[in-house]
């Protein structure tokens, strides 16, 4: 798609603006934000092919540069953040619907998982520094552009053109609360590690602040973040971790927590856990603690347990899976895909069950040995 827009561009700049205004309007319509990530990747497409006419009249396309490069290297360094922190103060008076554009750069959502991926790496980084989010000003520029991202839509669709207010108990409270769960699983770890004797009774630390839960369903910015941090403890296979902050995914910011986006990473991170399946309590609150709430209101949801389901279907307990099957079968009103999936996993279980007519052969295989004459009995 993106070759044939570029072929169909040329050098023509009226046509590469129209373009752009399609795409703002079909953001605008649909909210998807994939828009976004087409907006920047027709930018780059043009850059690779060196046609300067567009590159240097767009205004996004150093910002635009520099962001490609953090993306494909998963995280925004020190330098890069200073060259973007210089892009954003760089806007001028009466030219600040640029920041119309420069937000739906950075709403595509390869560009908010590596601001909220390196604002968890700078969090932990901080924990080991003993210093407070408010005093890391590479931090705050992370927090400055996840906020300009997510605004995208409502600048654009508002006209109003200037950076959305960043709310201070975001870095006062909830920042640090992350650092906090970061601690605890610090102390964790290093208790267990002491010999028997030295252990204190300490158990890993269940209950969350009511606080987290309340940021989730009420902040954005601090939803996207927590989000990320629970991807991240996942990917680790932090097991205690995952468990205790799961409960606050059921009620998130405008569903994020049930977003396609969030559920394909998820489900992915989770693959890696593939031996907890097999605990009771693990299932329980997985499934039924949080994908299940979701379920019969939320077709993808359902797409994305079974999805999880067909990979993993052979750790999960029998009577669990029996539970799930029941649980999990669509109704009328089902899409197609949810239909085949179920399909393909149920298919997948009976193969798996031993059928009735093994069971009744499987005494014929011990047949009686015919009786050889022993030397005794000769």
């Amino acid at each position: 798609v993106v070759q044939k827009l570029t072929q169909m561009i040329g050098k023509n700049v009226k046509l590469y603006d129209m373009v752009l205004q399609f795409l703002r309007t079909l953001f605008l319509r649909t909210r998807n934000v994939h828009y976004c990530t087409l907006r920047a990747e027709l930018l780059m497409s043009l850059h690779d092919l060196e046609i300067s006419e567009i590159c240097t009249v767009d205004p996004c396309h150093k910002f635009t540069w520099c962001l490609d490069a953090c993306i494909r290297e998963k995280f925004v360094d020190n330098k890069r953040a200073r060259e973007l922190q210089g892009f954003l103060d760089g806007v001028k008076k009466g030219q600040e619907q640029v920041l119309g554009d420069l937000s739906m750069i950075l709403c595509d959502p390869f560009a908010i998982n590596t601001l909220a991926l390196s604002t968890i790496r700078h969090l932990q980084d901080l924990v080991g520094q003993d210093t407070l989010p408010r005093e890391s000003p590479d931090l705050l520029l992370l927090l400055r552009m996840l906020s300009l991202g997510q605004g995208a839509w409502d600048m654009i669709d508002s006209q109003v053109f200037k950076e959305p207010k960043m709310e201070a108990e975001l870095i006062t409270k909830f920042l640090p609360m992350l650092m906090s769960f970061v601690v605890d699983d610090h102390t964790f770890n290093v208790d267990q590690k002491l010999p028997s004797e030295e252990k204190g009774p300490i158990p890993y630390p269940s209950t969350i602040p009511e606080a987290f839960t309340k940021f989730l369903q009420e902040n954005r910015i601090a939803c996207e973040i927590g989000l990320y941090y629970i991807l991240h403890i996942t990917k680790q296979r932090n097991r205690n971790a995952f468990l205790r902050l799961l409960p606050a995914l059921v009620e998130t910011f405008s569903d994020l927590a049930f977003s396609d986006i969030f559920l394909h990473l998820l489900t992915g991170n989770l693959t890696l856990l593939s031996d907890e399946f097999a605990l009771e309590e693990f299932c329980a609150s997985l499934f039924d603690g949080f994908f299940l709430t979701a379920c019969s209101r939320k077709e993808n949801v359902h797409r994305h347990v079974l999805r999880l389901l067909l990979h993993l279907h052979h750790k999960v307990a029998p009577a669990k899976l029996e539970s799930l099957q029941k649980a999990l079968e669509p109704t009328k009103q089902s899409g197609e895909a949810v239909k085949e999936l179920y399909n393909q996993l149920t298919e997948k279980l009976e193969l798996r069950k031993p059928s009735p007519a093994e069971v009744t052969e499987t005494p014929s295989m011990e047949l009686p040995l015919p009786t050889v004459p022993t030397p005794a009995s000769r």
